[in-house]
């Protein structure tokens, strides 16, 4: 995975969970906006403390995490 260096995972903000910058915005948050057919602009305008840059690296970052998966390993 590349280096996504605005996302953060703080124990102490959001129960954890993956934010932007350390803010109490999560990846959750925004990809959720977009899928419900909100544009990059309209998050922008709702959360102006956002930049673009926040909002596609949420996007790449749940893409990675739609696509990592647990593999069992069978008793040693």
């Amino acid at each position: 995975m590349e280096h996504l260096d605005r996302i953060t995972q703080q124990p102490d903000v959001m129960g954890g969970k993956a934010c932007i910058r350390g803010m109490r915005v999560t990846v959750g948050m925004v990809v959720g906006q977009i899928g419900a057919g909100h544009s990059i602009d309209d998050v922008l305008a709702d959360y102006p403390y956002l930049e673009r840059e926040d909002i596609m690296q949420a996007l790449r970052y749940a893409a990675w995490r739609a696509e990592e998966r647990e593999v069992m390993l069978g008793n040693a």
